[in-house]
């Protein structure tokens, strides 16, 4: 395995997920182990390190996973009132695949 869990795991279809929302090129589901009451996983159906290692030819993919996730964040926030959007950079960053959580509710 390596240090890209997305790639290796969901995307391979090797781990199972709940789906939320998918396009042609974005995935949100719901996270194999939660650590809020709602937690919901937005990744890049490619492999992209981070945020910050995107480069300007993969504008199209960021406008792409935005509406993705600002359509799940909506849910999430008529549904329980409130949200976050996050993603992790550097050592916060376990998994090194560009990735959102949409979150709601207190850590487990």
């Amino acid at each position: 395995m390596t240090n890209d869990f997305y790639c290796d795991e969901v995307l391979s279809g090797k781990t199972k997920v709940q789906k939320v929302m998918e396009t042609e090129n974005v995935l949100a589901y719901h996270h194999t182990k939660p650590s809020y009451p709602v937690h919901i996983v937005a990744i890049p159906k490619r492999h992209i390190p981070s945020l910050i290692t995107m480069d300007e030819s993969e504008n199209e993919l960021l406008i792409e996973m935005m509406k993705v996730i600002r359509k799940v964040a909506a849910m999430v926030n008529e549904e329980n009132g409130a949200c976050k959007v996050v993603t992790n950079l550097g050592d916060y960053q376990e998994s090194k695949h560009l990735h959102w959580h949409i979150i709601s509710g207190k850590a487990n």
